[in-house]
């Protein structure tokens, strides 16, 4: 940029080589240097004083009175490059006669590539589909004149970027999609999506969306409410997985190793959804003994352990605060935290002597979105005749789910007047009005103004008057 009292890197250079820096922009704050907001421009000759948008218009001027350009606005936008010689991708539903193209007629639709065993390039730059003259060749439907297909086809943006209007009404055979159904499903909840991928795909669904909301053949505008950037698996070096550094991981391998559910529960078990995370051999045989500890729960050799015992209070607490933490986990998408709950949950009923199905049972549900193979077995082990799929989600009692209380210490000027009860992570506000109604606190603050308060949660909460 050449401006190091304006761009942090510049200002690190030229400091760092003794470099003269000159300001040109005041905030008028006397900020530091590599200041990059709006200001005056000082040191600049005829625009000294202007504001920078005014500024700007100023230079602009200057250089068209003395025809040094003109001013115009350069876009970066490019053409779509929609059209691909390849076989894959959607044909174009476009004939070919008497020197003219004309589209096909809505019956004739939708156009699908041939069912071949072979379509090697033709070595004319033409698409593989010019070489299928069974395909190639066809006939007008309307004049019964012999036709040529059109070969290219659309690039696979084309149709990833309306699949999930047809989601909404896949098995439709008369259209794309129903009005109705668009209505009811659309638009998508939750996208999730690495920023490398919604870079392009999102771009693309947007514009379609738009296109085809515009033309009055869908509701919405926007295809998606929400959107989450999840985070790169990086390969165990902490670097982007690649063929060329050799720290790429096979997933088949792993499978073969731990188990589809292993795999599964560990990489929403590495960390927050939206951090990149490297991967760990060693962390994933950690989780493929939880899972092996989760089946040791239900199952002893091939016989079921679950029984109809009476669970305890602190057997009671635990699986409720378990639905709960889960619950609330993989509504906030905090899948990791989830897990490390279920955790938790195994570590204590390890110690069991008996296993409760009414704490058993709801665990192998929370287990199943995490684990769906290990569950369901479980699930169909333990006596269950239905699908756990289908089964309704487990809910859990508020009062049993709650943390146990703890004790905060009250002061006044240092000197304990009382405590008072709160659960666990209470705010300071709550704990301070709770105080303020303790009477030995009353009568030590009277009429007097609080001037200051030292809280330390969970511990204590201190009054200065």
């Amino acid at each position: 940029m050449a401006v190091p009292a304006h761009d942090r890197r510049d200002y690190e250079f030229a400091q760092k080589f003794e470099l003269p820096i000159r300001q040109v922009i005041d905030d008028g704050k006397g900020s530091e240097a590599s200041f990059d907001g709006v200001g005056i421009a000082v040191n600049s000759g005829f625009i000294n004083g202007l504001s920078t948008p005014n500024a700007k218009e100023a230079v602009i001027e200057w250089a068209e009175k003395n025809k040094l350009g003109e001013r115009t606005v350069h876009y970066k936008l490019r053409d779509w490059l929609f059209s691909r010689q390849r076989y894959w991708g959607e044909p174009f539903p476009i004939i070919h006669l008497d020197g003219d193209k004309k589209g096909l007629p809505l019956s004739e639709l939708p156009v699908v590539l041939p069912d071949v065993k072979s379509y090697e390039p033709t070595g004319t730059g033409e698409s593989p589909l010019a070489a299928i003259l069974t395909w190639l060749n066809t006939k007008d439907p309307v004049t019964g004149k012999p036709a040529r297909r059109e070969t290219d086809t659309m690039p696979g943006s084309a149709g990833s970027s309306w699949y999930f209007l047809r989601f909404s009404d896949p098995h439709n055979e008369k259209e794309p999609f129903s009005k109705d159904a668009e209505k009811y499903w659309l638009p998508v909840d939750l996208y999730i999506g690495g920023p490398e991928h919604a870079v392009g795909h999102l771009l693309y669904a947007r514009f379609w969306t738009k296109v085809l909301h515009d033309a009055g053949m869908i509701s919405f505008d926007e295809p998606f409410k929400k959107l989450v950037h999840q985070g790169m698996i990086q390969g165990e070096d902490g670097e982007k997985m690649s063929k060329s550094r050799g720290n790429v991981i096979n997933p088949d391998d792993v499978v073969k190793d731990y188990g589809a559910d292993a795999l599964r529960t560990y990489e929403m078990f590495m960390g927050p959804l939206e951090r990149d995370k490297p991967w760990s051999t060693t962390a994933i045989e950690g989780v493929h003994r939880f899972l092996q500890r989760s089946w040791r729960l239900v199952m002893d050799e091939e016989k079921c352990v679950i029984s109809d015992s009476q669970p305890t209070l602190e057997d009671l607490k635990i699986t409720h605060k378990t639905i709960k933490k889960v619950t609330e986990d993989i509504e906030n998408l905090r899948l990791n935290t989830a897990i490390s709950q279920l955790m938790i949950f195994v570590n204590h009923f390890t110690k069991n002597q008996t296993q409760p199905r009414a704490c058993l049972k709801p665990f192998i549900q929370l287990l199943h979105p995490f684990a769906p193979h290990l569950a369901e077995e479980l699930w169909e082990r333990s006596g269950e005749k239905e699908f756990l799929t289908f089964a309704p989600w487990p809910e859990f009692d508020p009062a049993l789910a709650k943390d146990d209380l703890i004790t905060i210490a009250v002061q006044v000027m240092g000197k304990t007047r009382g405590t008072v009860e709160v659960e666990p992570g209470t705010e300071q506000s709550k704990v301070e009005k709770l105080a303020k109604e303790i009477p030995s606190v009353k009568n030590q603050i009277l009429d007097k103004p609080i001037r200051k308060v030292i809280f330390v949660k969970d511990k204590i909460l201190n009054l200065v008057v």
